[in-house]
């Protein structure tokens, strides 16, 4: 089964990575603010993976919001950095990429702390799991570690913390701000990891 690992260049789809290795990887830069920074991120740990790699570029960035947007958050986010509708927007995009290539499955590297966003949900991974399965091509949308914490998915994984080394999760750059909350649970997993080694 042919399938398609969205790869941000972050820690928990750079470990998914590693644990279910896919066909291939795919980055998106949708004009997201840290996208150079990730882009390198993604490729380097797909290389070192040992996974072809590819990435694309859309800018979305008219339509975004919050952190990763450098705008204001819309009214309704539930969180400074929350783009509207991100996930199924990247789904989206990598379904039209996949399809035309031969992939049967979108895989993602969401994790149990994303269910703080409704598109992080298991419900929403169900529901555009059928949404994709019912249209041309009869897509399949996976997130394997939807239901552990990323400590567990990496120790899971056996990922080394040489390629770990190599993720990026800030919201505001193309290098770590430190001070943003895709930083801080950065930050807050390796030293998980650390003390627990």
């Amino acid at each position: 089964m042919p399938n398609l690992l969205l790869l941000s260049g972050g820690i928990d789809s750079a470990a998914l990575a590693a644990w279910q290795p896919p066909s291939s990887t795919l980055f998106i830069d949708y004009g997201q603010r840290p996208a150079a920074g990730e882009a390198v991120a993604a490729s380097v740990i797909a290389q070192n993976l040992g996974l072809l790699h590819s990435s694309i570029r859309i800018d979305c960035s008219q339509i975004g919001s919050g952190m990763l947007a450098a705008s204001e958050p819309v009214s309704v986010a539930p969180s400074a950095e929350w783009w509207p509708y991100r996930n199924q927007l990247l789904i989206t995009m990598a379904a039209a990429w996949a399809i035309p290539r031969g992939f049967d499955t979108i895989t993602l590297g969401a994790v149990a702390s994303d269910s703080f966003h409704m598109d992080g949900k298991p419900d929403f991974f169900h529901a555009i799991d059928a949404l994709l399965r019912i249209q041309e091509g009869s897509l399949r949308v996976s997130a394997p570690a939807i239901t552990m914490t990323s400590v567990q998915l990496v120790k899971t994984s056996g990922i080394s913390m040489g390629v770990l080394g190599w993720t990026i999760s800030c919201h505001r750059g193309a290098e770590s701000c430190g001070d943003c909350p895709g930083c801080n649970k950065h930050a807050g997993v390796l030293n998980d990891l650390r003390s627990k080694a």
